[in-house]
């Protein structure tokens, strides 16, 4: 798991979504009312769902192009549990909830490096991201 979330207001822009991404070098924001998630962001999300679609990234919102109603785990999930809602679920995030609140996101990626630090996605995920 990535310790630590970033979340957004549902009505947050996407430019306060991408610049959060980007300041924070993040791939993915949780769409939050108070603390219960509603929503992923993803990278991919804004240049799918409005980048190539021709919205105004000032006027559009989080919760307008966040995949809604996430797949959540608890930190006393184990990884094949994980993996199996992954699967389940085609996604390749999940929302790590503590007593009903985000307290971190499980990628692909983490558990590449958990099920198997030596292979090609372990490497990436542990690369030091291109500037």
């Amino acid at each position: 798991m990535t310790a630590g979330v970033a979340a957004v207001r549902p009505q947050a822009s996407l430019v306060e979504v991408a610049t959060l991404m980007r300041d924070q070098d993040i791939g993915d924001v949780l769409v939050a009312e108070g603390d219960r998630v509603v929503g992923v962001v993803t990278d991919r999300d804004i240049a799918v769902r409005a980048v190539a679609d021709g919205v105004d990234p000032h006027s559009v919102s989080a919760a307008s192009v966040a995949s809604g109603d996430p797949v959540t785990v608890t930190p006393r999930d184990t990884v094949g549990e994980a993996v199996t809602l992954m699967r389940e679920h085609a996604v390749r995030r999940l929302p790590v909830i503590e007593d009903g609140r985000p307290v971190g996101i499980v990628s692909l990626g983490d558990l590449a490096e958990e099920r198997d630090p030596n292979s090609a996605l372990a490497d990436i995920s542990r690369a030091q991201p291109d500037r």
